[in-house]
Protein backbone atom coordinates (compact mmCIF):
# COMPACT_ATOMS: atom_id res chain seq x y z
CA UNK A 1 0.00 0.00 0.00
CA UNK A 2 1.13 3.54 -0.73
CA UNK A 3 1.54 5.32 2.62
CA UNK A 4 0.90 8.64 0.85
CA UNK A 5 -2.81 7.81 0.70
CA UNK A 6 -3.02 8.12 4.49
CA UNK A 7 -2.04 11.78 4.29
CA UNK A 8 -5.35 12.52 2.56
CA UNK A 9 -7.56 10.71 5.09
CA UNK A 10 -9.98 12.98 6.95
CA UNK A 11 -12.42 10.50 8.50
CA UNK A 12 -11.74 7.12 10.12
CA UNK A 13 -15.04 5.35 10.74
CA UNK A 14 -14.78 2.61 13.38
CA UNK A 15 -17.53 0.00 13.36
CA UNK A 16 -17.98 -3.40 15.03
CA UNK A 17 -16.86 -6.21 12.76
CA UNK A 18 -19.66 -8.25 14.35
CA UNK A 19 -22.33 -5.93 12.90
CA UNK A 20 -23.03 -7.02 9.32
CA UNK A 21 -25.59 -4.26 8.74
CA UNK A 22 -23.08 -1.57 9.77
CA UNK A 23 -20.50 -3.07 7.43
CA UNK A 24 -22.87 -3.00 4.47
CA UNK A 25 -23.90 0.57 5.22
CA UNK A 26 -20.26 1.62 5.43
CA UNK A 27 -19.73 0.60 1.80
CA UNK A 28 -22.01 3.47 0.73
CA UNK A 29 -20.59 6.12 3.05
CA UNK A 30 -17.98 8.73 2.22
CA UNK A 31 -15.61 7.82 5.07
CA UNK A 32 -12.03 7.94 3.83
CA UNK A 33 -10.97 4.97 5.95
CA UNK A 34 -13.24 2.25 7.32
CA UNK A 35 -11.93 0.46 10.41
CA UNK A 36 -13.50 -2.91 11.23
CA UNK A 37 -13.15 -3.25 14.98
CA UNK A 38 -12.31 -6.52 16.73
CA UNK A 39 -11.46 -4.88 20.04
CA UNK A 40 -13.64 -2.71 22.31
CA UNK A 41 -16.76 -2.82 20.14
CA UNK A 42 -16.99 -6.63 20.19
CA UNK A 43 -18.11 -8.82 23.10
CA UNK A 44 -15.66 -11.57 24.18
CA UNK A 45 -18.02 -14.32 23.04
CA UNK A 46 -18.24 -12.72 19.57
CA UNK A 47 -14.51 -12.28 18.95
CA UNK A 48 -14.03 -15.32 16.71
CA UNK A 49 -17.08 -14.67 14.55
CA UNK A 50 -16.21 -10.97 14.29
CA UNK A 51 -12.71 -11.88 13.10
CA UNK A 52 -14.13 -14.12 10.38
CA UNK A 53 -16.64 -11.44 9.37
CA UNK A 54 -13.91 -8.78 9.11
CA UNK A 55 -11.73 -10.93 6.88
CA UNK A 56 -14.69 -11.76 4.64
CA UNK A 57 -15.69 -8.10 4.46
CA UNK A 58 -12.26 -6.87 3.39
CA UNK A 59 -12.05 -9.62 0.79
CA UNK A 60 -15.13 -8.11 -0.86
CA UNK A 61 -13.65 -4.61 -0.92
CA UNK A 62 -15.06 -1.24 0.10
CA UNK A 63 -15.71 0.54 -3.18
CA UNK A 64 -12.06 1.44 -3.59
CA UNK A 65 -11.60 3.18 -0.23
CA UNK A 66 -9.06 2.26 2.41
CA UNK A 67 -10.07 -0.38 4.94
CA UNK A 68 -8.33 -1.43 8.14
CA UNK A 69 -8.94 -3.95 10.90
CA UNK A 70 -8.37 -3.00 14.52
CA UNK A 71 -7.00 -6.05 16.25
CA UNK A 72 -7.15 -6.88 19.93
CA UNK A 73 -4.42 -5.55 22.18
CA UNK A 74 -1.10 -7.26 22.73
CA UNK A 75 -1.45 -9.47 25.80
CA UNK A 76 -5.16 -10.09 25.30
CA UNK A 77 -6.44 -13.68 24.85
CA UNK A 78 -7.28 -12.94 21.21
CA UNK A 79 -4.08 -11.28 20.03
CA UNK A 80 -2.35 -14.41 18.72
CA UNK A 81 -5.36 -15.58 16.71
CA UNK A 82 -5.75 -12.06 15.31
CA UNK A 83 -2.15 -12.06 14.09
CA UNK A 84 -2.53 -15.42 12.36
CA UNK A 85 -5.82 -14.42 10.70
CA UNK A 86 -4.78 -10.91 9.67
CA UNK A 87 -1.40 -11.88 8.24
CA UNK A 88 -2.88 -12.97 4.92
CA UNK A 89 -6.10 -10.94 4.76
CA UNK A 90 -6.73 -8.15 2.24
CA UNK A 91 -7.00 -5.26 4.68
CA UNK A 92 -4.98 -2.23 3.57
CA UNK A 93 -3.91 -1.52 7.14
CA UNK A 94 -3.99 -2.81 10.69
CA UNK A 95 -4.84 -0.65 13.70
CA UNK A 96 -3.18 -1.67 16.97
CA UNK A 97 -4.63 -0.40 20.26
CA UNK A 98 -2.85 0.73 23.41
CA UNK A 99 0.64 0.97 21.93
CA UNK A 100 3.26 2.01 24.48
CA UNK A 101 6.62 1.12 22.89
CA UNK A 102 8.33 1.32 19.51
CA UNK A 103 9.12 -2.40 19.71
CA UNK A 104 5.42 -3.28 19.76
CA UNK A 105 4.94 -1.55 16.41
CA UNK A 106 8.16 -2.88 14.93
CA UNK A 107 7.24 -6.46 15.83
CA UNK A 108 3.67 -6.06 14.57
CA UNK A 109 4.84 -4.68 11.24
CA UNK A 110 7.13 -7.67 10.83
CA UNK A 111 4.44 -10.19 11.84
CA UNK A 112 1.61 -8.69 9.78
CA UNK A 113 3.56 -7.51 6.72
CA UNK A 114 1.41 -4.40 6.30
CA UNK A 115 1.36 -0.81 7.60
CA UNK A 116 0.27 -0.41 11.22
CA UNK A 117 -1.59 2.55 12.68
CA UNK A 118 -0.65 2.97 16.33
CA UNK A 119 -3.32 4.02 18.80
CA UNK A 120 -1.82 6.19 21.51
CA UNK A 121 -4.27 5.97 24.40
CA UNK A 122 -2.33 5.69 27.64
CA UNK A 123 -0.04 8.09 29.51
CA UNK A 124 2.89 5.76 28.76
CA UNK A 125 1.95 5.80 25.08
CA UNK A 126 1.94 9.59 24.98
CA UNK A 127 5.37 9.76 26.61
CA UNK A 128 6.69 7.23 24.06
CA UNK A 129 4.89 8.72 21.04
CA UNK A 130 8.07 10.13 19.51
CA UNK A 131 9.63 6.67 19.46
CA UNK A 132 6.45 4.87 18.38
CA UNK A 133 6.15 7.19 15.37
CA UNK A 134 9.42 5.82 13.94
CA UNK A 135 7.75 2.54 12.92
CA UNK A 136 4.06 3.48 12.68
CA UNK A 137 2.24 4.43 9.48
CA UNK A 138 0.19 6.93 11.50
CA UNK A 139 -0.70 7.85 15.08
CA UNK A 140 -4.29 7.77 16.31
CA UNK A 141 -5.29 9.42 19.58
CA UNK A 142 -7.42 7.21 21.83
CA UNK A 143 -9.10 9.92 23.86
CA UNK A 144 -11.47 7.82 25.96
CA UNK A 145 -8.85 5.48 27.39
CA UNK A 146 -6.41 8.37 27.70
CA UNK A 147 -8.92 10.43 29.69
CA UNK A 148 -9.44 7.50 32.02
CA UNK A 149 -5.71 6.95 32.38
CA UNK A 150 -5.17 10.62 33.22
CA UNK A 151 -8.08 10.52 35.70
CA UNK A 152 -9.88 13.36 33.97
CA UNK A 153 -13.41 13.56 35.43
CA UNK A 154 -16.23 12.56 33.08
CA UNK A 155 -17.87 15.55 31.44
CA UNK A 156 -14.82 17.77 31.87
CA UNK A 157 -14.33 18.33 28.15
CA UNK A 158 -10.99 18.06 26.33
CA UNK A 159 -8.97 20.79 28.04
CA UNK A 160 -7.08 18.24 30.12
CA UNK A 161 -6.10 16.37 26.95
CA UNK A 162 -4.55 19.36 25.18
CA UNK A 163 -0.93 18.58 26.07
CA UNK A 164 -1.30 14.89 25.16
CA UNK A 165 -3.01 15.61 21.84
CA UNK A 166 -0.38 18.12 20.82
CA UNK A 167 2.37 15.68 21.83
CA UNK A 168 0.86 13.09 19.49
CA UNK A 169 0.78 15.58 16.61
CA UNK A 170 4.35 16.68 17.35
CA UNK A 171 5.59 13.07 17.32
CA UNK A 172 3.84 12.34 14.03
CA UNK A 173 5.09 15.48 12.33
CA UNK A 174 8.67 14.79 13.39
CA UNK A 175 8.49 11.52 11.39
CA UNK A 176 6.37 12.85 8.54
CA UNK A 177 3.38 10.60 9.23
CA UNK A 178 -0.31 11.50 9.67
CA UNK A 179 -1.95 12.06 13.05
CA UNK A 180 -5.64 11.50 13.73
CA UNK A 181 -7.73 12.94 16.54
CA UNK A 182 -9.85 10.73 18.79
CA UNK A 183 -13.57 10.07 18.74
CA UNK A 184 -16.40 12.40 19.67
CA UNK A 185 -18.81 10.67 22.04
CA UNK A 186 -21.68 13.13 21.46
CA UNK A 187 -23.54 11.08 18.84
CA UNK A 188 -26.60 13.34 18.66
CA UNK A 189 -24.91 16.74 18.86
CA UNK A 190 -23.18 17.80 15.66
CA UNK A 191 -22.28 21.14 17.25
CA UNK A 192 -20.01 19.33 19.70
CA UNK A 193 -18.51 17.31 16.84
CA UNK A 194 -17.92 20.48 14.83
CA UNK A 195 -16.18 22.13 17.77
CA UNK A 196 -13.93 19.10 18.26
CA UNK A 197 -13.10 18.99 14.54
CA UNK A 198 -12.14 22.65 14.51
CA UNK A 199 -10.06 22.23 17.65
CA UNK A 200 -8.39 19.08 16.30
CA UNK A 201 -7.50 20.75 13.05
CA UNK A 202 -6.12 23.76 14.95
CA UNK A 203 -3.81 21.33 16.80
CA UNK A 204 -2.56 20.02 13.45
CA UNK A 205 -4.44 16.71 13.17
CA UNK A 206 -5.09 15.43 9.65
CA UNK A 207 -8.46 13.89 10.47
CA UNK A 208 -10.60 12.33 13.17
CA UNK A 209 -11.79 8.93 14.35
CA UNK A 210 -15.57 8.47 14.25
CA UNK A 211 -18.03 6.03 15.80
CA UNK A 212 -21.24 6.89 13.94
CA UNK A 213 -22.08 7.34 10.23
CA UNK A 214 -23.78 10.68 10.95
CA UNK A 215 -20.39 12.14 11.87
CA UNK A 216 -18.72 11.51 8.51
CA UNK A 217 -20.00 14.47 6.50
CA UNK A 218 -19.15 17.10 9.13
CA UNK A 219 -15.69 15.65 9.68
CA UNK A 220 -14.86 15.46 5.97
CA UNK A 221 -15.97 19.05 5.51
CA UNK A 222 -14.05 20.50 8.43
CA UNK A 223 -10.83 18.55 7.89
CA UNK A 224 -10.87 19.30 4.17
CA UNK A 225 -9.92 22.73 2.80
CA UNK A 226 -12.84 25.14 2.53
CA UNK A 227 -13.66 27.01 -0.68
CA UNK A 228 -12.29 30.18 0.92
CA UNK A 229 -9.01 28.46 1.81
CA UNK A 230 -8.68 27.07 -1.70
CA UNK A 231 -9.32 30.46 -3.31
CA UNK A 232 -6.81 32.16 -1.01
CA UNK A 233 -4.18 29.51 -1.71
CA UNK A 234 -4.62 29.99 -5.46
CA UNK A 235 -4.29 33.77 -5.10
CA UNK A 236 -1.21 33.42 -2.92
CA UNK A 237 0.57 31.11 -5.37
CA UNK A 238 -0.29 33.40 -8.26
CA UNK A 239 0.96 36.49 -6.41
CA UNK A 240 4.19 35.04 -5.03
CA UNK A 241 7.32 36.06 -6.91
CA UNK A 242 10.01 34.74 -4.55
CA UNK A 243 11.44 35.90 -1.24
CA UNK A 244 9.55 37.73 1.50
CA UNK A 245 6.75 39.94 0.23
CA UNK A 246 3.39 41.44 1.17
CA UNK A 247 0.21 39.54 0.34
CA UNK A 248 -3.26 40.76 1.32
CA UNK A 249 -1.99 42.57 4.39
CA UNK A 250 0.42 39.94 5.66
CA UNK A 251 3.98 38.85 5.01
CA UNK A 252 4.58 35.66 3.03
CA UNK A 253 7.65 33.74 1.89
CA UNK A 254 8.49 30.39 0.29
CA UNK A 255 7.13 28.48 3.30
CA UNK A 256 3.66 29.91 2.74
CA UNK A 257 3.74 29.00 -0.94
CA UNK A 258 4.58 25.40 0.01
CA UNK A 259 1.69 25.34 2.49
CA UNK A 260 -0.68 26.67 -0.17
CA UNK A 261 0.46 24.04 -2.65
CA UNK A 262 -0.04 21.29 -0.06
CA UNK A 263 -3.54 22.57 0.68
CA UNK A 264 -4.47 22.51 -3.02
CA UNK A 265 -3.07 18.99 -3.37
CA UNK A 266 -5.28 17.87 -0.46
CA UNK A 267 -8.30 19.59 -2.00
CA UNK A 268 -7.75 18.02 -5.41
CA UNK A 269 -7.30 14.58 -3.84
Amino acid sequence: MNHAALHFVRSLLFLPASNSRAIEKARSLSADLVVLDLEDAVKPEDKASARRAAIEAVSQGFEGRLVAIRMNALGSPWFGEDVVALRHCKASLVVMPKIETRKQIHDADRLLSRPVLAMVETPAGVLAAAEIAHDAAALVAGVNDLSAGLRIPAGSGRAGLAHSLQAIVLAARAQGIPAFDGVCNALDDLDVLEAECREGRSYGFDGKSLIHPSQVETTNRLFGPSEEEIAEAERLIAAASGGAERFEGRMIEALHVEQAEALLARAHR
